[in-house]
This record gives C-alpha cells, structure tokens and sequence, in this order.
C-alpha cells in the first residue's frame, strides 16, 4: 500500500522489449536502497525491482500496465515520480493508494497562480470512475485533493514543493497522466451497483 506522498523523482535510463513487456531501468537518488522482490511505485503504478547494478535497478511492465497506464509513453531521460510502500510503522500522510491505475486521463490547462499552480484534467466517462468535490485523486502516483469535479473533470492546486519535487514541473497541456480514483468512492460505485 502507497499513500501518494512522492519520495522521490527517478530518471528512465533503459528500455528492454521483451516480448509484450517492457523492462525499464530507472537511477533514483535512494537506489542503494532498494532491494529485489521490493514494489516501487512508479508514476503511481506498483512495479517489483528484479534487478539492481550499481545506482540502477529494473523493473518489469506486462502488456496490461502498458496498455493502461502512461508507461508505455515513457522514453530514455523521462522523469518519473518513485514512492516506496508505506511502513507498518510510518505516518499516513496521503490517502489509501494501491499503485494499481485505473485509467489514463489528459492535461487540458494549466494556470500559474502566483506562486501555485492550478491543473486542470480530463478522463474517458466510459469507465464510470467519479471524482467528488474535496476528495482524493492519485495523479502519477501524487495524492491531491479534487476540486471543480465534473462528470470527467477535475481541477487540483499544485504548491511549489509539490510542483519542484514531483513531475509536475514537466507536464505540459496535452501530456497523459495515471489516475487512481479515491478506493473508498470505488467501493461505494460497486455496491450501489449490485
């Protein structure tokens, strides 16, 4: 389990076909800590690190997370928001995340706001997923709070830090982005259903 508080930002240094799957192998300022069998959360994607060399480590995408995710997009010197799994022992800081992407969605504006940055997305309605007005979104693997929800719509304030110490200083209108919708909202979708 992850809570969308972003450690880190690793740098793409090797992609590997193979077959459908992709093995990418990322450096990132704590790789000496890192061990094999370990998820890592990857633009908000749970990976597991099969391989270590030196300030490099790999992980393995199947067809599924390239398909459903924006991994499949990344190319050699992408930069990718990294958090570890949390701790029995740590702070909850963000919200529940799972690592597992429910859909991509697009950047359609972006606003400096004197000192901040307001973002603004868009998502497919086709697979039913909502966002509530104060509620949680993982974007990259970056817990935010929503606000402007529309039906596949939905703004978030970016502060300096998070805007410096993520990938959001990279993003630009049109770029594609992972999205995890709050899981408490994805439960009460399913019974509502049945």
């Amino acid at each position: 389990m992850f809570t969308g508080i972003i450690e880190a930002v690793g740098e793409l240094k090797n992609i590997k076909p193979e077959g459908t799957n992709i093995t990418f192998t990322f450096t990132c300022p704590f790789t000496n800590e890192l061990k094999i069998d370990q998820s890592l959360a990857h633009n908000g994607v749970c990976l597991t690190v099969i391989d270590i060399q030196g300030n490099e480590y790999s992980v393995t995408a199947i067809d599924e997370t390239l398909q459903k995710t924006n991994l499949g997009k990344l190319q050699i010197g992408s930069k990718v928001n990294l958090e570890r799994c949390m701790p029995a022992h740590g702070r909850f800081d963000g919200h529940i995340v799972q690592g597992h992407v429910d859909q991509t969605g697009v950047v359609t504006a972006i606003t400096e706001q004197n000192g901040s940055w307001l973002f603004d997305f868009e998502y497919s309605a086709d697979e039913q997923n909502v966002t509530v007005e104060k509620g949680s979104i993982c974007i990259n693997g970056t817990s935010l709070t929503v606000f402007n929800a529309g039906i596949n719509t939905f703004r978030v304030a970016i502060i300096p830090y998070t805007y410096e110490n993520t990938v959001f200083h990279t993003f630009k209108v049109g770029d594609i982005v992972n999205l995890e919708f709050d899981i408490v909202g994805k439960y009460i979708k399913k019974m509502l259903k049945m």
